[in-house]
């Protein structure tokens, strides 16, 4: 797992790398300059393009100095530098790269208000006014020249973060700051790049390598942590001679009614896709030949004969929600599973019901796995005006529940009992569309019966998920669940062996 830090921890490995590599700080500023360019480069290979580089004169600015200054050494032919002299206080480092600059060919112009800005010919814009660190909106000279800036309607590539956008903690509804088309980062993506507020300001994020010691990263105290893909390599299980179905666990489905059968049949597909040994899908009479005709390895159990199994432990894993429907008699189901005091998958219609017995919540067995989004959570634990209050509900909650909570979204937050967000990198939105959740909960409940534990089946199913919508999006705009199931023991054996 990748630790991220906050923008105070990151200024502390910029400082521990100086230290103990050693390297100066101003050499350190030009492998971030260096790297920054290779990647901006790779986007924009037309030499001719204007480019207008925007600099503070804190460390950002001397960033920005540094980078104009490969660009002109690259070959860009239509650079310039906007020297904003909006502030007293200037950075040695930006000093120095000022010099720098003064030798070189880039032409510069110091720029003392927003009004002295004219007829600026720019095809693209790289922003590098005010770094990390910022815990407020942007106000006076830099609050105008955002505005400014987002009038031009350029292409906007900022440098580390954008003007004006706090790189951990709430993130102002009332964004001010630039709107970037790229943000390309230094070393880790910053936290708040995952909360779905950060579209206002840029529409994507490069990470960059530039050094820095990656055991100091590591070691650094966090809540946050990104799954990549070693971990996953590191958890999946390779099957071993001699296994069989026993061996992979029973999972049971509680899912599906008259018309909303195609939830069950989803869940149940993912979950046999994911490795399940065997999987029942507990169903209404009417949904015996649907799942007989498409998923003829399901066992069934029909709806009204779920009371008379004497002991639901037979089952390793159980899944109830998809498609379930709201009553009084499934209500009844969910409260009579949650009292076996056994790890359930809730998702949908259970959760829905949850959100009307909030008795039932605090009473949800240990280690069990809820997958609400965003307006299935508020009903659980009450309204949010932000994504962060929001991730920091959830954490708390998984903490006092001693539950996993998998908060869907783009970017997906698995909260731990423990206090640890893991964070999904993988998804796309051509998964845009119905029956996806239904899946992801399949996935976890074919994971959990293979005896993965609760945290594990969670970061699994979620990267899995992503993954094999990544690698079908890859040829078309559109994804299905069913296409996103049926990939899914494909991405499983990628990421095995």
């Amino acid at each position: 797992m990748q630790t991220l830090l906050t923008s105070t921890q990151m200024r502390k490995a910029d400082e521990y790398t100086i230290t103990n590599l050693p390297i100066a700080s101003i050499d350190l500023m030009e492998k971030a300059a260096r790297a920054f360019v290779q990647s901006f480069l790779r986007d924009e290979f037309d030499a001719s393009k204007n480019i207008a580089v925007f600099c503070g004169n804190g460390n950002n600015g001397g960033d920005g100095l540094a980078i104009a200054h490969l660009l002109c050494h690259n070959g860009c032919e239509n650079v310039k530098v906007y020297i904003l002299n909006f502030s007293d206080k200037e950075s040695k480092d930006f000093l120095i790269n000022l010099q720098r600059l003064d030798e070189s060919k880039c032409r510069k112009t110091l720029v003392n208000s927003v009004a002295e800005l004219k007829n600026i010919k720019a095809d693209i814009i790289i922003d590098a006014i005010l770094g990390s660190g910022l815990n407020k909106p942007l106000e006076g000279k830099y609050a105008e020249l955002a505005g400014y800036i987002n009038k031009l309607n350029k292409k906007v590539y900022a440098v580390d973060v954008p003007t004006g956008f706090p790189a951990e903690g709430k993130i102002d509804a009332n964004y001010n700051g630039i709107k970037a088309y790229k943000t390309i980062c230094f070393q880790r993506p910053k936290i708040n790049f995952f909360f779905p507020e950060s579209a206002m300001a840029t529409e994507t994020y490069e990470v960059v390598a530039i050094g820095l010691d990656e055991n100091f990263i590591q070691k650094q105290e966090s809540d946050f942590l990104l799954t990549v893909e070693a971990d996953i390599h590191h958890i999946l299980k390779p099957r071993k001679i001699f296994s069989h179905k026993g061996t992979y666990g029973h999972a049971l489905i509680v899912a599906g009614n008259t018309n909303t059968m195609g939830a069950a049949l989803l869940t149940a597909k993912a979950c046999l896709h994911a490795g399940a040994g065997l999987t029942t899908a507990c169903i209404p009479p009417s949904g015996l030949i649907a799942l007989n005709t498409t998923l003829p390895e399901v066992m069934a159990l029909p709806r009204e004969e779920f009371t008379r199994i004497e002991n639901p432990a037979k089952f390793q894993a159980i899944a109830i929600g998809p498609g379930l429907g709201v009553s009084t008699e499934n209500e009844r189901l969910l409260e009579r599973l949650i009292s076996s005091n056994q790890a359930l998958v809730i998702d949908a219609d259970a959760l829905n019901m949850l959100a009307e017995r909030p008795d039932l919540i605090e009473k949800i067995p240990e280690k069990s796995i809820i997958t609400p989004h965003m307006k299935e959570f508020d009903r659980l634990f009450g309204d949010h005006e932000c994504w962060w209050d929001r991730v920091n509900t959830a954490k708390s909650q998984a903490q006092k529940i001693k539950i996993v909570i998998i908060l869907k979204n783009q970017f997906t937050f698995i909260c731990l009992p423990d206090g640890k967000i893991y964070i999904n990198p993988t998804g796309n939105p051509a998964m845009a569309q119905g029956g996806m959740g239904d899946v992801l909960t399949g996935i976890i409940v074919g994971f959990l019966a293979q005896k993965y534990t609760s945290a594990e089946a969670a970061i699994l199913a979620c990267y899995i998920h992503g993954k094999a919508g990544d690698f079908l999006a890859s040829d078309r705009i559109v994804v299905s669940a069913s296409q996103i199931a049926e990939q899914i023991s494909k991405e499983i054996m990628k990421l095995t062996f």
